[in-house]
């Protein structure tokens, strides 16, 4: 009995210590966590441009500048404003900026989470490109995104509105023509393959972003738009990812 008794109280003492270990270990996790997720989404990233070739570059002035239609929401960052009672984000991760607007008199706060790697992709880009910003959201909330994107740089200087789309069936289209004529140096990158649907041709999709530090598509796309710029017409060569719109 005594034997038993013992055993019983062993058994105790070796469950009693692992759940103990296993909530010290959840718990150092949990710590952990915000660091490494800072980490994994500010850590340094490369992409060499190196200069070009004289042949690269004879051909490089041997066809049009071109210019880059850049999207806002779920593009490029991911906001949400007071009273929303669900956020995409985690709870308890840091806005990388709050902006602070009056919409029909009534003053909101935006919390923006930048996409990973934004400000790099946008350095790298914009001397390659003409960047224009064109997003469906109201002007007095995305001209704010757009100046902290900029950062005084001067290189997000045109930019559209909703006022600038088109609505059609409930929903905002984007009409490339309306930022230049010739369409075959426009592209458009977009999360949503709605508001391009009028120029499939020219659009360049890439997946909603809300909240993974992680993410990568902006890095992933970099040679991609290199290659693009030396193209004489871009839809020669966007129209042949007409099948991925339909995915996101």
């Amino acid at each position: 009995m005594v034997d038993m008794l013992k055993t019983r109280r062993c058994l105790f003492c070796v469950r009693t210590f692992f759940g103990l270990t296993s909530k010290l270990w959840s718990l150092f996790l949990y710590i952990l966590r915000k660091p490494l997720r800072t980490i994994i989404q500010y850590q340094t990233v490369r992409y060499d441009t190196l200069p070009l070739s004289p042949l690269s570059r004879t051909r490089l002035d041997a066809v049009k500048r071109k210019i880059l239609v850049l999207d806002l929401d779920e593009t490029l960052i991911h906001s949400h404003h007071d009273g929303v009672l669900r956020p995409s984000v985690k709870p308890g991760t840091p806005p990388d900026f709050i902006l602070k607007v009056v919409i029909e008199k009534h003053p909101v706060r935006f919390f923006v989470h930048k996409r990973p790697h934004v400000d790099f992709f946008l350095e790298v880009v914009s001397q390659w490109y003409e960047l224009v910003v064109f997003t469906a959201s109201m002007e007095i909330y995305g001209s704010a995104v757009a100046d902290k994107l900029d950062n005084n740089k001067g290189i997000l200087k045109r930019r559209y509105y909703r006022q600038h789309c088109t609505l059609d069936l409930g929903s905002y289209i984007k009409d490339l023509s309306i930022i230049h004529g010739d369409l075959s140096s426009i592209a458009i990158l977009d999360n949503s393959p709605a508001v391009y649907r009028s120029h499939p041709d020219n659009a360049i999709p890439i997946k909603s972003w809300f909240s993974d530090p992680s993410d990568t598509a902006l890095l992933n796309l970099l040679p991609m738009l290199d290659a693009l710029r030396f193209t004489a017409d871009v839809r020669s060569v966007l129209s042949r990812n007409l099948h991925q719109h339909q995915l996101w």
